[in-house]
């Protein structure tokens, strides 16, 4: 869900013709000693970043030795099951997502990290934004996951445009308006669409976005006691509306345009409006980006809901095998440290400080300087994001964007591909849903058994 903008596509195609799947600059996991730790990550360029400050910076001030071993994200996802799984204890770090760390610490993969936490003043948790630590905590309230970097979502609009349309934004817009303004501006410049969606398939493609938009429209895809919605009335009408908002004013080849595509389209002048994860702000105000200063940020449009942003954050986690969990908490303490974020901003630059995770980056004036066109808004979207209560009814997994469940990839997968067909006119949103339903009772059916079997 965080998505790598221009500079990271750049990264990632260095990182994988340079050297494989060993990741760029860094060997593979080894056993290491007692001042050495493994550490298993995704290739997003943050991380890159890390890898080359860490020998002269981390290791030069604690002694411990990190070997870095770097992936593709669904590489790294799969390596991360794998090894975590088998508690083989070969990794002591992996950058899991707040979708993996509570399943995995329900499972008992990972070692919590509150101890550690308690132990270490100076590393300042209460810093920590309240819906990152609240989406890292596990079922027994301890903190399992510290973020790198997060993000939620909001609306990106060409300020010019809709005013030369004679257009004004809402401060916190609903969808029914952003349809209406999407009508109004759809073709105001040569081959502008009015939005621009993703409609690629994928769980953390199509239904990043979508599952936000089914959220406010009143919908779920499982009630609190794991009843499946897919085709119910509230998440049909949800899909409906943003499968005819993206066919009627959206981009070309909607039904495979995903994060990339929608960054690009917005860059090139291809669209005027863009609902998507905050992070692409930073590429929208790079000093080279002809969209710089041009772009309004707005809030996730909503419907029934106050807030509709989703929650995402690339974090570490320990695995619970580590036999070198003392020395994996201080890199960690390190990596997602205000420290290391000032140390980025002045060796790397300030548009490229891992950010969303921290209060006081926003009360950094140097960051400011940089990131001030979305600053506020960023932080405003992250801090109002709800994991645990992000629609009208509760629910039966932690989750805004995803259902925290393992089976979740899986089906919104397939769902996804139906309703990527609806987008490219190939069936309709009633015979997209009505395939997820039969999926998502399969899903639900497991989940009932066993809380009937927990019951008797």
């Amino acid at each position: 869900m965080k998505r790598a903008g221009l500079r990271g596509a750049l990264l990632a195609v260095v990182m994988l013709t340079s050297t494989a799947c060993a990741g760029w600059g860094g060997g593979g996991g080894g056993d290491g000693g007692a001042d050495s730790i493994n550490v298993l990550m995704v290739n997003n360029p943050q991380m890159v970043d890390l890898q080359r400050l860490t020998a002269e910076n981390f290791t030069a001030e604690t002694g411990i030795t990190v070997n870095f071993t770097v992936l593709p994200e669904n590489d790294v996802r799969d390596k991360i099951s794998q090894e975590f799984s088998s508690q083989a204890g070969q990794y002591d770090v992996a950058s899991l997502s707040n979708f993996e760390i509570p399943i995995y610490a329900r499972s008992g993969w990972i070692a919590p990290l509150s101890p550690h936490i308690d132990a270490d003043p100076d590393f300042d948790q209460a810093d920590i934004l309240g819906p990152m630590t609240e989406s890292l905590t596990g079922d027994d309230g301890q903190i399992y996951g510290e973020p790198f970097y997060g993000e939620s979502s909001f609306l990106m609009y060409r300020k010019d445009v809709l005013e030369a349309a004679g257009v004004a934004m809402p401060a916190n817009p609903t969808w029914q308006q952003v349809a209406e303004i999407a009508a109004r501006v759809d073709g105001a410049e040569p081959g502008m669409s009015g939005i621009c969606l993703r409609g690629q398939p994928g769980w953390g493609q199509v239904f990043a976005p979508l599952t936000t938009v089914v959220n406010t429209f009143g919908g779920t895809w499982f009630t609190e006691d794991w009843q499946a919605q897919v085709n119910a009335p509230e998440f049909r009408e949800a899909v409906q509306f943003y499968v005819d908002l993206v066919r009627e004013y959206g981009e070309t080849g909607a039904s495979q345009a995903g994060f990339t595509e929608c960054l690009n389209n917005l860059i090139q002048g291809n669209s005027a409006m863009w609902y998507d994860a905050t992070s692409a702000a930073g590429s929208l105000e790079a000093a080279d980006s002809p969209v710089r200063g041009k772009i309004g940020y707005a809030p996730a449009p909503v419907v029934e809901t106050d807030s509709a942003g989703w929650l995402y954050a690339w974090s570490w986690g320990i695995q619970a095998a580590s036999t070198r969990q003392d020395a994996a908490w201080e890199f960690i303490s390190w990596a997602s440290s205000k420290e290391y974020e000032q140390l980025v901003g002045e060796q790397v630059g300030w548009s490229d400080v891992p950010a969303g995770k921290r209060a006081s980056t926003y009360e950094n004036p140097e960051y400011l300087a940089e990131a001030g066109a979305f600053a506020e808004q960023t932080k405003a979207a992250i801090e109002a994001a709800d994991p645990r209560n992000p629609g009208v009814q509760p629910r039966p997994a932690l989750g805004i964007q995803f259902v925290g469940i393992p089976e979740f990839p899986d089906l919104g997968t397939q769902v996804s591909q139906s309703v990527s067909s609806a987008i490219a006119g190939l069936v309709t949103v009633d015979e997209a849903l009505d395939r997820g339903q039969e999926l998502a009772e399969d899903v639900a059916e497991r989940y009932r058994s066993r809380l009937e079997e927990g019951e008797s």
